[in-house]
């Protein structure tokens, strides 16, 4: 069986090792979703990583409710992202785009407009004082629209430099809205069955595919337990048949984003699909979980991984790939610095030869 330190083939993205470098929202680029230098060596110092996945990146101003997170649907946005894939490819690394609309999680104070979802529905807010917005449900225009910036996205990432694009299918933004049946009321072909539900994930990556490739294309679902207020009353009827869609479409790869019950960020009951989805999924299937290396490995042996992303991990351990193969000890991130501006707590993370010296 494979090990963690050995290449693998994503579609037509060669990786160094597998262990890739899951998306994390940081929050560094301008108020305009600009990125910025300061990125540039962020994401330089960790492309030991065998693929990273940026943080979520909008496709749309009514798509990205987040301050400070970047964008891909300006020429400026795009210029902004190149000195950042010429860095990690110069640093030996691949990159790809998640490519992100937030539905019903944008707020109206970030994005300026009502937010779109599957249905006229709201989030359940952590602040009164700012609570989300009331989605409006999409129309076959908005659901048209929306998979037009999927793929001007996608374009655009390639235009930038990146290896290819993950669409952000997971966590209760846009796309899973869509799938899970707490979210999707609709009642036309997006709706009530697994397989409407399924359609406009369907739908939106064969756009993405349709604009730059099968093998550049890959996507993260977070199949069990709830999350940002959306959930499914039986999510094996939806996940694994859209599994065996995204098998069908011949992606670059799928990421699972699985919760345990005793998560450190989200925790669930619900028991995890990963098993009954690799039966229906053939391609390279990523996992993502509070991984140990030991876990990590185990998952490999067993044939139901082929890779594991590692998210916080890397914030605070810029080569934690050479750290894991090594057995150096890992620094610890700090949470109060995840979403401010500047370099404490992004690119002043020590690397080994530096706590050597």
């Amino acid at each position: 069986m494979p090990s963690l330190f050995d290449p693998i083939q994503l579609g037509d993205i060669p990786a160094a090792n597998r262990i890739l470098m899951a998306p994390l929202t940081r929050g560094r680029a301008t108020d305009d979703h600009v990125p910025t230098d300061i990125m540039v060596d962020y994401y330089r110092q960790r492309a030991g990583a065998g693929l990273i996945i940026t943080e979520g990146t909008g496709i749309s101003r009514q798509g990205l409710g987040w301050p400070n997170a970047p964008g891909l649907w300006t020429d400026a946005q795009v210029e902004a992202w190149k000195p950042v894939t010429d860095a990690v490819h110069a640093a030996g690394g691949r990159i790809v785009a998640q490519i992100w609309h937030m539905g019903r999680l944008a707020r109206p104070d970030v994005i300026g407009m009502t937010p779109l979802s599957s249905s006229a529905t709201r989030a359940p807010y952590h602040k009164p004082e700012n609570p989300y917005g009331e989605a409006q449900a999409a129309t076959l225009d908005d659901i048209k629209r929306a998979q037009d910036d999927y793929a001007s996205a996608a374009t655009n990432a390639i235009r930038a430099g990146f290896d290819g694009v993950q669409l952000h299918g997971a966590n209760g933004y846009l796309i899973d809205q869509f799938l899970r049946d707490g979210t999707n009321l609709r009642d036309d072909a997006y709706g009530g069955s697994p397989e409407n539900r399924i359609r406009f994930m369907q739908e939106s990556v064969a756009r993405v595919i349709d604009a730059i490739g099968a093998g550049r294309t890959g996507i993260r679902l977070s199949p069990n337990g709830e999350t940002q207020g959306a959930d499914d009353s039986d999510p094996a009827s939806v996940f694994v048949p859209a599994a065996a869609a995204l098998d069908a479409l011949g992606i670059a790869f799928l990421e699972l984003r699985e919760q345990a019950p005793d998560g450190t960020f989200g925790k669930t009951d619900v028991p995890k699909l990963s098993p009954a989805i690799r039966k229906v999924f053939k391609g390279p299937l990523i996992l993502n979980q509070d991984y140990s290396l030991e876990g990590a490995q185990a998952d490999l042996d067993s044939g139901v991984a082929d890779g594991i992303a590692f998210g916080r991990r890397f914030i605070a351990n810029p080569d934690l790939v050479e750290r894991l193969r090594t057995g150096a000890p890992l620094n610890a991130d700090d949470m109060k610095t995840w979403y401010t501006a500047g370099p404490e707590g992004y690119t002043d993370y020590p690397a080994l030869e530096t706590q050597a010296a």
